[in-house]
């Protein structure tokens, strides 16, 4: 089991480690609602060191990118971020990450931790444009500082305006009087704020400084459990649950991010499946019972017949009900759609909602 550069302070703080990802990782410090409030309405900070960062340098590439990922990253400008995936040779998703681009020559790729040794097999495996490639993970920490009071904690620590950081957008400068912090503003939870990749000589340092800056707004440390329910009402797909090598990245709700303008992995058979139409799609669903729809519960018809099963659910801290999502056929994708949760040996009503849920 690896543990993060921070393990020793999170353990300090009293946080609850468990496995996740071949890391022990903090899953919560106090309890997972107060947790996900203080995201929602102010300003948290995760640790997620875990996640895995390649650097990608040289003429070749991008076309090693455009090759490996679905979306197209010839768009991107210097200091752009991009949401893509890497497909895979059969129709299924190898991971989701995401696409910096520093210059035109060099570029960073953020992927999940579960996937860091997959992914760069297989990216290396398709390097055939002789593109330099270096996987930093174990020298970084990424430090996702999230909530609306996010920008007040982070502005003063640099003289950089992060106000003007749109969304999507990075930048490279001083934060906390440490120099090469890369300050993205980016983050899994829908809440607004910021990603901070620093050196794990540092990250101790920054850490404290962002805690001390945040005083003032009651922020606190948040752990995985809350990073779970945060992602979940904005329908983020989580890999391992709602998307695999098995799912297709179209019936996932991807189309957005795979562009049939250019070449990549599989391009070709899953613009035949668009054209043919899916057979099933990725839902959200809301819950019109009191429950809990845990992930793999079946998802059924009125009469008990299973259409489908949860990939991820919960209940919604900010709505006080169950939500979740899963895969269903098409003919019941459809939002206002009547479905019910299998829970033991009760069908629970639900309804197909467009997502986000919040």
């Amino acid at each position: 089991m690896k543990t993060i550069p921070l393990h020793d302070v999170h353990v300090g703080l009293g946080a609850k480690m468990v496995p996740f990802a071949g890391f022990e990782m903090p899953v919560r410090y106090s309890s997972d609602l107060e947790e996900h409030h203080t995201v929602r309405n102010g300003v948290g900070v995760f640790d997620v060191s875990h996640m895995g960062e390649f650097v990608v340098r040289g003429p070749g590439a991008l076309a090693l990118i455009q090759k490996v990922s679905a979306n197209d990253a010839s768009v991107l400008t210097d200091g752009k971020v991009q949401y893509s995936y890497l497909p895979n040779a059969t129709g299924g998703v190898v991971d989701d990450l995401l696409v910096y681009r520093y210059n035109a020559n060099e570029y960073y790729l953020v992927v999940n931790a579960s996937n860091i040794e997959k992914d760069w097999d297989w990216i290396v495996s398709h390097n055939t444009e002789g593109a330099e490639m270096e996987n930093i993970s174990d020298r970084l920490c990424l430090l996702a500082v999230q909530g609306p009071l996010a920008t007040a904690t982070l502005q003063k620590l640099t003289e950089i305006d992060l106000s003007a950081l749109e969304y999507y957008t990075f930048t490279t400068g001083t934060l906390a009087d440490i120099d090469d912090v890369l300050i993205s503003a980016t983050g899994y939870t829908g809440a607004g704020g910021f990603e901070v990749y620093v050196w794990a000589k540092d990250a101790e340092a920054m850490w404290k400084a962002i805690f001390e800056a945040g005083a003032e707004f009651g922020i606190k440390p948040v752990g995985l459990g809350a990073r779970d329910t945060l992602r979940l009402e904005k329908g983020y797909c989580l890999y391992g649950n709602d998307i695999d090598d098995t799912t297709s990245p179209l019936e996932a709700g991807l189309g957005w991010v795979t562009k049939f303008t250019k070449d990549f992995i599989n391009s070709t058979a899953l613009k035949a499946q668009k054209e043919r139409g899916l057979s099933r799609k990725l839902v959200g669903f809301e819950l019109l019972e009191k429950g809990i729809p845990r992930g793999h519960y079946e998802l059924c018809t009125a009469d008990g017949a299973k259409i489908g099963e949860v990939t991820s659910g919960t209940i919604s801290p900010t709505l006080q009900k169950g939500i979740g999502m899963g895969y269903v056929p098409t003919a019941y994708a459809k939002p206002g759609t009547e479905i019910f949760v299998k829970v033991r040996d009760r069908l629970l009503k639900a309804q197909v909602v467009k997502m986000p849920f919040v």
